[in-house]
């Protein structure tokens, strides 16, 4: 059973003006538009990405103290991909590999090792986050097409968005 397209959040729909001028969902629960605490865990680089991203989602009204995991989810996997990033730009796009060793000393140790190129595994590791960090953007409306469709109401409009639920 497909479940067909995954519903956009209310606010979103506001903040892109209705563009399907379907019904809004007036009984969508409404979780208080503070952001919530950044966890202590997080890791350095998941820290300046919270930082950097949860002030504007605050203010755009699209972060909530509920949004906590999977914010942190988000940022923790931007930090997996810079990390991969980083080792794909020390070590290269291709490693050496030991595929063989055909001799040993006296005492155990390799005297004869053959290698072989092969793909370094951040490779896999950064593709694999960037998709992560492309849904969860997503899921946020922080990529350049969401951003595209948004609509911020006009300053001298006191109803705001709020306006389109009438």
């Amino acid at each position: 059973m497909t479940r067909g397209r995954k519903p956009v959040p209310t606010e979103l729909k506001l903040l892109r003006g209705n563009p399907g001028k379907r019904r809004l969902n007036r009984e969508e629960p409404k979780p208080d538009p503070k952001a919530p605490g950044m966890p202590v865990w997080l890791s350095n680089e998941a820290r300046a990405e919270w930082r950097r991203v949860v002030p504007e989602l605050e203010r755009l009204g699209l972060a909530a103290k509920v949004d906590r995991a999977a914010l942190a989810a988000y940022c923790e996997t931007w930090a997996t991909f810079v990390e991969a990033e980083r080792l794909i730009h020390k070590h290269g796009l291709i490693i050496m590999r030991v595929t063989e060793i055909t001799a040993e000393d006296g005492d155990g140790n390799p005297i004869e090792i053959h290698v072989s190129p092969t793909k370094n595994p951040a490779v896999i590791i950064a593709r694999d986050a960037a998709a992560q960090v492309r849904a969860y953007c997503s899921e946020f409306g922080l990529t350049p097409s969401a951003r595209t469709r948004l609509q911020m109401p006009e300053a001298d409009d006191p109803a705001g968005a709020e306006s389109l639920l009438s």
